[in-house]
C-alpha cells in the first residue's frame, strides 16, 4: 500500500536532500528487496537523483534551470508560476530505485532530491514498494 511522506520546503526554489528520510521509511516498512517507486503528485515540484557530496552541484542545477527558464519570463499562465511548471517537467515527477537487504541501491555519490519550484510549501511524496 502506498505511503505519503510530508515534505516541508523552505524556499521558493530548492533541491532538498531527502535520502535519509526515504531510507528511514524503507527500514520502518520492513521490506527487504524490490523497487521503491517515488512519485510527486504536484505540478510545480519534482524529484531527481544526483550527487549528494558537493552542495555546489545543487546550486549549479538551480542556477542553470533559472537561466534556462527564468522565474519572470514571458509567460501567459495566470498564476504567475509557469517557470515552476516548466522546471518540474524537466526534473520529472517520479523515480524508481531498486533495493536489497533493506538498503537502497544508489550509486556512491547519488542522493534523492525533492525539487521545489513554487514554495515554500507543505508537499507530499508518495512511496510505494513494488
Amino acid at each position: 500500500m502506498p505511503t505519503r511522506l510530508t515534505i516541508a520546503t523552505q524556499r521558493p526554489q530548492q533541491l532538498l536532500d531527502i535520502t535519509a528520510q526515504v531510507s528511514q521509511w524503507l527500514t520502518i516498512c520492513g521490506k527487504r528487496e524490490g523497487i521503491l517507486h517515488l512519485f510527486v503528485p504536484h505540478t510545480t515540484a519534482g524529484i531527481t537523483l544526483n550527487e549528494n557530496c558537493d552542495p555546489d552541484v545543487m546550486r549549479d542545477i538551480l542556477t542553470t534551470l533559472e537561466k534556462l527558464i527564468p522565474t519572470h519570463g514571458d509567460y501567459r499562465h495566470g498564476e504567475g508560476n509557469s517557470h515552476a511548471h516548466l522546471k518540474s517537467t524537466l526534473t520529472g515527477h517520479q523515480v524508481a530505485i531498486p533495493f536489497a537487504n533493506g538498503q537502497l541501491l544508489l550509486g556512491r555519490w547519488q542522493g534523492i532530491y525533492f525539487a521545489e519550484f513554487d514554495g515554500p510549501r507543505q508537499r507530499e511524496l508518495i512511496l510505494h514498494v513494488v
